[in-house]
């Protein structure tokens, strides 16, 4: 690994210097254990803990198969993904690599006893497989974490809809939080060069989730002057979706938990903020029954924000706790865009708001790889900035996890693999100076 790093922090070193580097039989990956897929049986979720899970392990370097790459991680974070790998919810990843190693006989490389996670990476590329021709050794790069065979024709209009679809370091293994990562080539994207490692990979998964699910046409289509209300709007998904409302014209209408998420959202350049536990929104009078009026207490406040207007879009990803009161609060004709559940993947809400009001309803789910580079495209433009608000060494990563399952962070939580410190792999000063306050804006509170 030294000799790994040396070449990567030389900047000198060819793409033939990093072909004939010796790869190390082994390397460093966070883990969860199959054989402690139990450990917390009978734990309610909140009192689960990701750092009694999570290990990091020496593990042996995978085979590098066709269409693939091996890539030197410099730095990854941690997703909702990680929390759910880690509590063992709401299955244990060991039967999704189960199923996928009865793919093929290279797919059985991941039906392992161990799970090496995690769905982002910032790093460079160390070898590539038969039959890649635009990656290179020594190119630097990050990951999206969409993982598809594409041998159907279902996928080849949006490969999200290829049955073969999985989740890098969720649903596969090899994944990012590790000090190298194996990736399909088709995941790989450029690295922004006014970013740090660490900034680089932040982005990646919630990033091109948000643009898939609000911007892109298999998602919400936003368009100028849109009302679009976001919940956890400072939070992992919702500061991106509150970037991408506020670059493409719309309103953003931006739903958090404290004063503290409520400036961030300030800082991003929103105006209408609705701090929910400030103003006492509980909308569930308990377990089984939701309170209806609390729904429209909800509306009116947002009416407030908006001149009197409803919202076009609803940014939905907390799920259960929420679900009602969104597609309440929709306007007649609106869309409700749905992913993640973090609350509850039991939706309930009164159907005649829907189906009287004409509202939709969409599922979204990542994004296709177009959706992912434009994604990544407007991040190296300087358009949409990281969200970076704290990083963890390797070995910390059960405590970022925490953090992230606890709530207890503000947009993104880094981690670095193989950088030694943070502020590393910056190429570009001069654009990086231009947006230096937007980027650190989440490191600032």
């Amino acid at each position: 690994m030294k000799e790994i790093l040396e070449a990567i922090q030389s900047q000198d070193a060819t793409s033939q210097d990093f072909a004939a580097l010796k790869l190390p039989e082994s390397y460093r990956g966070v883990t969860v254990h199959k054989d402690e897929t139990e450990m917390f049986a009978g734990l309610q979720t909140r009192e689960k803990d990701p750092r009694e899970s999570l290990h990091l392990d020496d593990v042996p370097l995978p085979e590098l198969g066709p269409g693939e790459a091996l890539v030197a991680v410099m730095a990854s974070s941690v997703n909702y993904n990680s929390v759910w790998t880690s509590i063992f919810e709401p299955l244990s990843t060991f039967g999704f690599l189960e199923r996928y190693g009865r793919v093929s006989e290279l797919t059985r490389r991941h039906d392992l006893p161990y799970h090496v996670i995690g769905s982002d990476l910032a790093g460079v590329v160390l070898r590539t497989g038969p039959g890649v021709n635009a990656w290179n050794p020594g190119d630097e790069v990050v990951a999206h974490c969409l993982s598809v065979e594409l041998e159907s024709s279902d996928g080849h209009n949006d490969t999200m809809l290829d049955p073969e679809q999985r989740i890098w370091g969720f649903e596969t293994n090899f994944g990012g939080l590790a000090e190298i990562a194996l990736v399909k080539s088709n995941q790989l994207m450029p690295k922004p060069d006014h970013l740090s490692w660490e900034e680089a990979a932040a982005p990646g998964l919630v990033n091109s989730t948000a643009y898939r699910q609000l911007v892109s046409r298999n998602g919400a289509g936003m368009k100028q002057g849109d009302n679009v209300l976001i919940w956890g709007a400072s939070g992992g998904l919702g500061s991106y979706a509150t970037q991408f409302a506020l670059a493409g014209g719309a309103t953003p209408i931006c739903v958090v938990s404290s004063p503290e998420k409520a400036e961030i959202c300030r800082r991003m350049g929103a105006e209408a903020v609705i701090d929910r536990n400030a103003e006492g929104y509980k909308f569930w009078k308990d377990e089984q029954n939701q309170d209806p009026r609390e729904w429209k207490r909800f509306g009116k406040r947002i009416r407030e924000l908006t001149g009197g207007e409803d919202v076009d879009i609803v940014f939905e990803h907390p799920g259960r706790e929420t679900f009602g009161a969104s597609v309440y609060v929709t306007r007649k004709g609106g869309t409700i865009v749905t992913c993640a559940s973090t609350s509850g993947y039991n939706h309930e809400y009164d159907n005649r708001y829907l189906w009287m009001s004409l509202k939709r309803i969409i599922g979204s789910h990542f994004a296709n790889y177009r959706e992912a580079w434009e994604a990544n495209r407007l991040i190296a433009k300087g358009k949409i900035h990281p969200t970076l608000s704290k990083v963890y060494s390797l070995e910390e990563t059960g405590q970022a996890a925490y953090d992230v399952h606890r709530n207890l962070h503000q947009g993104k939580v880094g981690v670095l693999a193989l950088a030694p410190e943070e502020g590393l792999g910056v190429r570009d000063h001069e654009m990086r100076a231009q947006h230096l306050d937007a980027i650190n804006r989440f490191r600032n509170i």
